[in-house]
């Protein structure tokens, strides 16, 4: 199985997100309207670590290790809109506060002993709006963060995090909560 560690949003932030969302995707036209898959705002999230392929003893292990995870609540802040050029993702920016950014670290740190090791790039969190299927113009991709558009400022304090499975398919992953975690109120 193909397992990830994220933080689902609040539903205040999930209605902001889908108005802005609504708007934007009123501005794509033509071609670069076919080249995009759109989320279903169920499987919008903060990833804090992608886990990959997994085996039942790594699972296992994670499952224990994020059980005995102790942290508080996270103050969470939205702002704006990019986009990762090279592997065509669309994002709503999450802020990178302390708080978060020592979160990811306690996850990452949880994850060691079963075989997962943190990324080497820097954690840049987001939650992905679409996904290109194959490569388009620059101009037209860029288009999706040019202009007006409706200002995002959402936040939200987030409680729990979740252990996602990942499930492939031709219309783009179904991510499936297999275990939530609570964060200390």
């Amino acid at each position: 199985m193909r397992l990830f560690i994220g933080i689902p949003l609040a539903t205040t932030a999930m209605q902001e997100v889908a108005a802005l969302l609504t708007h934007l995707r009123s501005r794509v036209r033509g071609q670069l309207s076919e080249q995009l898959r759109w989320p279903a705002p169920e499987a919008w999230h903060i990833t804090l670590q992608f886990l990959g392929s997994t085996t039942t003893e790594q699972y296992a292990c994670v499952v224990k290790r994020l059980g005995e995870v102790r942290h508080a609540s996270l103050p969470i802040e939205l702002s704006g809109v990019g986009t990762f050029e090279r592997t065509g993702v669309f994002f709503v920016g999450v802020q990178l506060s302390p708080e978060l950014l020592t979160f990811q670290q306690v996850i990452t740190a949880a994850t060691r002993p079963c075989g997962f090791l943190a990324e080497d790039r820097p954690y840049r969190p987001h939650i992905t709006l679409a996904r290109r299927k194959r490569s388009s113009h620059s101009d037209e991709w860029r288009s999706l963060t040019s202009g007006a558009h409706p200002p995002l400022r959402s936040s939200f304090i987030a409680d729990n995090f979740v252990l996602y499975e990942s499930i492939p398919s031709p219309d783009g992953s179904r991510y499936t909560p297999r275990e939530q975690f609570a964060l200390e109120g």
